[in-house]
């Protein structure tokens, strides 16, 4: 986080601190939206982990429905209740829908995720550029 100055440290004896006084408004909104884009990024990698986690459950919840005895009776969770299902197929097909609508989102929450990492290098970049001109003019 960025506070009442920013270092830039490279080792060199002779580096000067920043002070966010010095620096331009609008060079200032730009280390605010990085800040901003590290929490998105932090959000939607969250969301697309747990997203994740749910595809793999359900993956495998079909694939123990497929290795099951035709005859083999299966629950299923309404609410606080497990009922007994006759309906195997219609099981496996609201699953195979669940897996296919959590894939879609999924790639839409990775694409997002893509897209603010590229913003986020985007800033980065011009940050360190703008910085480093700082820090030169102060030497």
């Amino acid at each position: 986080m960025w506070h009442s100055e920013c270092s830039t440290d490279t080792g060199d004896p002779d580096n000067k601190v920043i002070q966010l006084n010095d620096i331009s408004p609008k060079l200032q909104n730009q280390i605010n939206q990085y800040q901003q884009l590290q929490q998105q990024i932090q959000v939607i990698a969250s969301q697309r982990y747990q997203l994740e986690a749910q595809l793999k459950e359900l993956t495998r919840a079909i694939e123990e429905l497929n290795r099951l005895e035709p005859d083999a009776p299966i629950y299923k969770n309404v609410g606080s209740l497990m009922l007994r299902v006759k309906d195997r197929e219609s099981v496996v097909k609201e699953l195979t829908e669940q897996k296919e609508t959590l894939d879609i989102r999924v790639k839409t929450v990775e694409r997002q995720e893509k897209h603010l990492r590229e913003r986020y290098q985007s800033i980065q970049d011009e940050l360190s550029r703008e910085l480093g001109q700082k820090k030169d003019e102060a030497n």
